[in-house]
């Protein structure tokens, strides 16, 4: 009996739970529209608290239509309404997970979203069956809905290319941010760094400010670095991570090698192997480190979901990159030529790498 109300309450579970995956495109397209409206950044340029009437004259918008997506969006706990004693009327206030859609806001995630929710990245999901189904890997979804790689397509198209260096930056500012104040013993005794596809220059500049002894080199293709801005202490070099990387006591790495495969990643280790010198040089990277199930112990892995969904974006954006486990990381930088490596763990979705010579 109790085996029979087990699998009828497992049913009514499953049949709760497959409307996520009907609806599951909403959250990201309500939160986008709530960025774009600038919802976050009225809220905090008025005190973080408004009413219905307000918010809808501040942004100028119907306010019978506002008042349902805020609905939603104070359902999913990114705004909270709260009822006025004064005058019995509801009001809108901030919360930590609204101030991330803050546009201009130190720890804002607008930008990936924005990027991650625009049409030329939602495409690509649409051909990800047609990109499963070829034996030989030789082309993506991103390829199956615009005919190039999503290198190409950014170098072509000026507005995704903003796109995606700002939701880069985004990151960048957080997850270097996150390093410096988890593991600042990483970057002890070091007189220079080689930011390898260090994009804008975000990730260096947030370095260079809390460890000003260190002068970083910022190198990624021409057209990105023309557009980097100038940053006391930083060098930026145009140039191919594939040809050559500036000599520096250190090469860091950032969301890059999930991008390429093994063979490519290995190119571009050994690369930054001959740019750091053999006696205390490293390379230091801010991956994703995909746990497995045997791995996780009785320990939690917070981030696994996400680890495993950005796993899919590789997957559908690019031809042949992907997010790693230990052992595969292992495989990668043993093929490169380095001797060790650590693993630093965060509560956040990189982890930290270091690799010796």
């Amino acid at each position: 009996m109790k085996s029979s109300f087990k699998q009828v309450d497992e049913e009514a579970q499953a049949r709760l739970e497959i409307w996520k995956y009907v609806f599951g495109f909403t959250p990201m397209a309500v939160v986008k529209c709530a960025i774009e409206l600038g919802i976050a950044d009225v809220l905090e340029s008025h005190g973080g608290d408004m009413t219905l009437s307000q918010l809808s004259a501040a942004l100028a918008c119907s306010s019978s239509v506002l008042h349902r997506i805020m609905r939603y969006l104070t359902n999913r706990r990114i705004f909270k309404q709260i009822l006025s004693t004064s005058q019995s009327e509801i009001r809108y206030v901030q919360t930590p997970l609204s101030r991330l859609l803050i546009s201009n806001g130190e720890s804002s995630m607008a930008a990936f979203i924005l990027m991650e929710s625009s049409p030329a990245m939602i495409a690509p999901w649409h051909k990800l069956r047609a990109s499963a189904a070829l034996t030989n890997g030789t082309s993506s979804a991103f390829e199956g809905a615009h005919g190039e790689d999503i290198w190409k397509y950014i170098a072509e198209n000026p507005g995704h290319g903003k796109l995606f260096n700002d939701a880069m930056a985004c990151h960048a500012r957080l997850a270097m941010s996150s390093i410096v104040d988890c593991y600042p013993e990483v970057f002890k005794g070091m007189r220079s760094l080689v930011n390898v596809g260090g994009g804008d220059g975000t990730a260096l500049s947030v370095l260079v400010k809390a460890c000003p002894w260190i002068r970083g080199i910022n190198l990624d293709l021409p057209h990105v670095v023309s557009m980097a801005p100038k940053c006391d202490g930083i060098e930026h070099v145009g140039g191919n991570m594939f040809e050559l990387v500036p000599k520096a006591d250190a090469a860091f790495l950032m969301w890059v090698l999930h991008d390429w495969s093994d063979d490519e990643c290995m190119e571009i280790l050994r690369k930054c192997r001959e740019a750091i010198p053999d006696d205390r040089g490293k390379v230091i990277i801010a991956e994703a480190v995909v746990m497995m199930d045997d791995e996780l112990g009785s320990s939690e892995d917070k981030y696994r979901d996400v680890r495993l969904a950005l796993d899919m974006v590789i997957l559908t954006h690019t031809q042949k990159g992907k997010e790693r486990t230990i052992k595969e990381w292992e495989y990668v930088l043993n093929g490169s030529g380095f001797t060790s490596f650590t693993v630093k763990r965060m509560e956040a979705i990189i982890s930290v790498i270091e690799a010796y010579p």
